[in-house]
């Protein structure tokens, strides 16, 4: 709610700071629940669903943290255990009280995007997604919910209904602009991802100019995609790519004195991009697809896929005939990498690949621990469990991973 009504990244950051407050709220009144008798009136089961929704929500984003840092968490009271957590969610959601509908919001986000970002679990099970069917028809024009549609369907891979339906959560209401720009960010990646380019900069540019959640990524977005573009198109806009590239690093924020990671990232990169030259076009969007999971939701269109697989192709024979000393090795570890998201055959061959390049790597570290997590959930999703949890390894402090006995 944060973040709807002030959709900057600082709010979203600020709103972070009152997460232990409200967690020892909800304990209270949990406390203060069992000495009040239950009788059975309807404030009653308001507070009591109030409170089983709020404990959940919390113990559901703590089951996110490491298991070394939850088990540190449970001395001093906080539990995190997901799958009881997301029953106990739907439970409340199905139940009549005031925060049923928060509770199902709450279950939504967690699907369409914590899911997404952390884990390997299919979108929603077939309970959520009948319960939500409920609501969308009790609350036909819910913009929330509509917003929500449009997310589940471009997650299946059904992109053109998700657009379609990000249309109507647009023209449903006009009061809260900000849910436009969450309309306008995910009408941008659907864009991304069937390669419409023009399309895409058209929403990254709506978004530079009308939100204020990240003006950085925004401006990193744009060109990324113009990078893709024909030079006319370019000039026609009154763009100059590089210059885009430099301007990333004045428009990111800090927080406490630290910069957002993400930002951070892509600072680090619109510097490469906008002082180099001879680089693969698509080189900096899709490593910035990745960053966002796009391939995860681009694997359920296998035509998708191997769309951008040529693309990874291309851009690996680009660089080996044509190959900058100073990345070289860096731009094929994250081709390599990325070339076994869109197919599996050979996967350790690249994943090993990758990982034996470690120390020639002189700036995307990240792509050696990212290889080692990619390789097990290979494993994962192969049922060879021992083998996952082999290459699960902890990361080091300088963003490498700790030596196994492989």
């Amino acid at each position: 709610m944060s973040f709807i009504q002030d959709d900057s990244m600082l709010a979203f950051l600020k709103s972070r700071i009152n997460v232990g407050s409200s967690y020892q709220i909800y304990k209270d009144c949990q406390q203060v629940l069992t000495q009040i008798p239950d009788n059975q009136s309807k404030t009653h089961k308001h507070l009591v669903g109030g409170i089983k929704f709020g404990l959940v929500a919390f113990n559901l984003m703590l089951s996110l943290v490491p298991p070394r840092t939850l088990k540190l968490l449970n001395i001093i009271g906080y539990s995190g255990d997901r799958e009881v957590d997301l029953s106990l969610l739907h439970e409340s959601a199905s139940e009549t009280h005031i925060n049923n509908t928060v509770s199902l919001l709450t279950l939504l986000f967690h699907y369409d995007y914590i899911y997404v970002a952390f884990a390997v679990e299919k979108v929603y099970n077939s309970a959520t997604e009948d319960l939500f069917l409920v609501y969308l028809q009790k609350f036909p024009n819910c913009v929330i919910f509509k917003f929500f549609h449009a997310c589940s369907s471009m997650l299946k891979g059904d992109f053109e209904n998700a657009q379609l339906k990000l249309q109507k959560c647009i023209f449903t209401q006009n009061e809260w602009k900000q849910v436009h720009h969450l309309c306008y960010w995910e009408f941008m990646w659907c864009h991304i991802l069937r390669q419409d380019w023009r399309q895409a900069y058209h929403y990254a540019n709506l978004l530079s100019q009308q939100s204020r959640w990240s003006k950085a990524i925004y401006m990193y977005s744009k060109a990324i995609i113009l990078a893709l573009l024909p030079s006319d198109f370019v000039k026609s806009v009154s763009e100059d790519i590089n210059s885009l590239f430099l301007k990333v690093e004045g428009l990111r924020i800090k927080f406490l004195g630290s910069s957002v990671p993400i930002e951070k990232f892509v600072t680090e990169k619109g510097q490469r991009y906008g002082a180099t030259t001879g680089w693969f076009t698509a080189q900096p969007l899709l490593e910035f697809i990745y960053a966002w999971s796009g391939f995860r939701v681009m694997s359920k269109k296998v035509e998708l896929i191997s769309s951008w697989l040529s693309i990874i192709d291309r851009g690996e024979d680009l660089l080996q005939e044509n190959p900058r000393k100073e990345y070289s090795t860096d731009d094929l570890s994250l081709l390599n990498l990325l070339k076994v998201l869109c197919k599996y055959e050979k996967a350790e061959y690249y994943f090993n690949h990758v990982i034996q390049k470690e120390k020639l790597l002189k700036y995307d570290d990240y792509l050696v621990p990212y290889t080692y997590y990619e390789l097990g959930i290979l494993h994962y999703l192969k049922g060879d469990y021992a083998s996952k949890n082999h290459f699960f390894v902890e990361k080091n402090p300088r963003g490498g991973c700790q030596e196994s006995d492989q």
